[in-house]
């Protein structure tokens, strides 16, 4: 079978933004390549600020990744919808970053500091 996931340690510490605040920080971030899409930094959970996640009902499956849920993040200019996902039930592959968040990067910044 082929592998259509790497997964690697993020080097650094790794931030995210949801309207300019910042929501999480981590120095032991993974980092995901899936065929040819860009990459996607995993946070862990402990990482994020769960105060500002609320679970959406969109769910996420995905063939290469596998089964998760969408959450909501909540900002002072308003609701960020589905812009975090997590692998309730991942893949063989993906097994590493159950646990972990990831975001959207077309509603939130993720970047290395």
């Amino acid at each position: 079978m082929m592998r259509h996931l790497k997964i690697y340690p993020a080097e650094g510490t790794w931030v995210v933004r949801a309207n300019g605040a910042v929501i999480g920080e981590s120095n032991a971030a993974l980092e995901l390549i899936q065929r040819d899409y860009p990459f996607v930094i995993y946070f862990p959970r402990e990482d994020i600020a769960a105060a500002v996640l609320e679970p959406s009902d969109r769910t996420l499956i995905c063939d290469d990744r596998g089964a998760g849920e969408f959450y909501h993040i909540s900002s002072p200019e308003g609701l960020l919808q589905n812009a975090a996902y997590s692998l309730t039930a991942p893949s063989e592959a993906a097994a590493q970053v159950q646990g972990y968040l990831a975001f959207d990067a077309g509603k939130v910044t993720v970047e290395r500091v």
